[in-house]
């Protein structure tokens, strides 16, 4: 599942860091790199679906999703002003409603408009102000609204404010489009969001930090959806010289991912720093607490090859690639988004003077264009994604999962 950005995005562009996006960038060239995106994605044997075209297809031809659909938009614009013209404006807009296009219904939903009436008493008039309750321009980072399990979706809770409306319309397609109905949703005490999510067949892991909390943690894992043997909690860590929340580390994902069947990539120093809690899963069900780690140790007891990131790389997406199938990956273009983060001044000066020192010594190419990748058998495909990445994230944030094959 993916979501192709469009007018959302544009207010993000108007103050990108309030959105929690890394930097601003060109929407048209977005654009087209989100549609070359899905164009591999499909070449790759990748059955695509589009969170738009799915939902306007439905409201197309199912009068009962239609009917569902206007109920929420109604649920999500509101109207301020003296109370008759409120009222009124309200029931217009439940008949209007009623005479629009789905397209149109859909910007309501990414949008959450709010109309403000304001009365001049003066020439008996009426006058909109129309405000939108924080555009959901993260919404193309598909992944974080939820998680696929062996049983079924996991339905998170994102923690800031701009993000949250997101769960509410993925869980409405899931569940009224899709017909899911194993849907465990984490409960509005925690926090949950589908990029601190990996699958590993014998294993599952799960990142707290910014993001995702361990009451979140808990909650996935206990959900009834996951059934590996060992769930590890892995407290996502972060540079010495990192200053803030500056969500380099936001994810699991933003510093680790698996290429392939035995097959890390991560950056080594975060790994050894990241402390894991080991769950095994009793002959209950249940999950027990059974020892603790570090990520690194923890793969290497798994008899991982680990692929080491350096800073630069890491901080420009090098874990955030798609595995499509074993050893066969979609990636950003690393070499050119850390150009574009150093020139746009994305980084605070002690980072950008550590970038320039580690790309001076990089003398073997930069992720995934290096020796030791083509050596463990891995196949990238570049997918660029350069003006994308400025909202923080790559092709894996920018991918749902839906169903795996082994």
């Amino acid at each position: 599942m993916i979501h192709r950005p469009s007018i959302e995005i544009e207010y993000a562009m108007l103050a990108p860091k309030p959105f929690l996006f890394e930097r601003a960038f060109n929407v048209g060239k977005a654009i087209r790199e989100h549609r070359r995106l899905e164009e591999i994605l499909e070449e790759e044997g990748v059955r695509v679906r589009r969170l738009e075209d799915e939902i306007i297809e439905h409201a197309e031809n199912s009068p009962e999703f239609r009917r569902k659909l206007i109920e929420y938009i109604l649920q999500n614009i509101h109207f301020y002003g003296k109370m008759d013209e409120v009222r009124s404006a309200m029931q217009d807009l439940q008949r209007n409603l009623e005479k629009l296009d789905s397209s149109t219904l859909f910007d309501y939903m990414v949008l959450e408009p709010s109309i403000d009436l304001k009365t001049d008493y003066e020439n008996r008039a009426v006058y909109p102000t129309v405000y939108s309750n924080i555009p959901l321009a993260n919404l193309y980072f598909m992944r974080d609204q939820q998680a696929v399990a062996d049983r079924g979706m996991i339905i998170g809770n994102m923690k800031r404010d701009q993000r949250k409306k997101e769960t509410e319309i993925t869980e409405f397609f899931f569940r009224n489009a899709m017909g899911e109905a194993n849907i465990f949703k984490v409960p509005q005490s925690s926090h949950f969001e589908g990029g601190d999510f990996m699958p590993a067949d014998s294993f599952s892991l799960i990142g707290v930090g910014l993001r995702t909390d361990l009451n979140g943690a808990f909650s996935a894992m206990n959900s009834g959806m996951i059934t590996s043997d060992e769930v590890i909690i892995v407290e996502n860590p972060k540079y010495e010289f990192s200053k803030g929340d500056n969500m380099v580390n936001m994810h699991l994902d933003t510093y680790f991912n698996i290429a392939g069947d035995g097959i890390a990539v991560t950056s080594m120093y975060l790994a050894s720093r990241a402390k894991a809690t080991i769950y095994g899963r009793a002959s209950s069900g249940n999950y027990e607490r059974v020892g603790e780690s570090t990520l690194l140790d923890y793969l290497k007891s798994k008899n991982f090859n680990i692929i080491d990131l350096s800073i630069p790389e890491q901080l420009a997406y090098s874990s955030n690639f798609l595995t499509v199938r074993d050893r066969r990956i979609i990636s950003v273009e690393v070499k050119s988004v850390v150009k574009r983060l150093i020139s746009d001044g994305a980084f605070d000066a002690v980072t950008e003077n550590i970038v320039r020192q580690e790309l001076s010594k990089m003398s073997d190419g930069i992720f995934p264009d290096r020796r030791d990748v083509s050596s463990a058998g891995i196949e990238y495909i570049n997918a660029e994604l350069i003006e994308l990445t400025g909202g923080y994230g790559g092709a894996h944030c920018m991918t749902a999962t839906l169903e795996r094959q082994n």
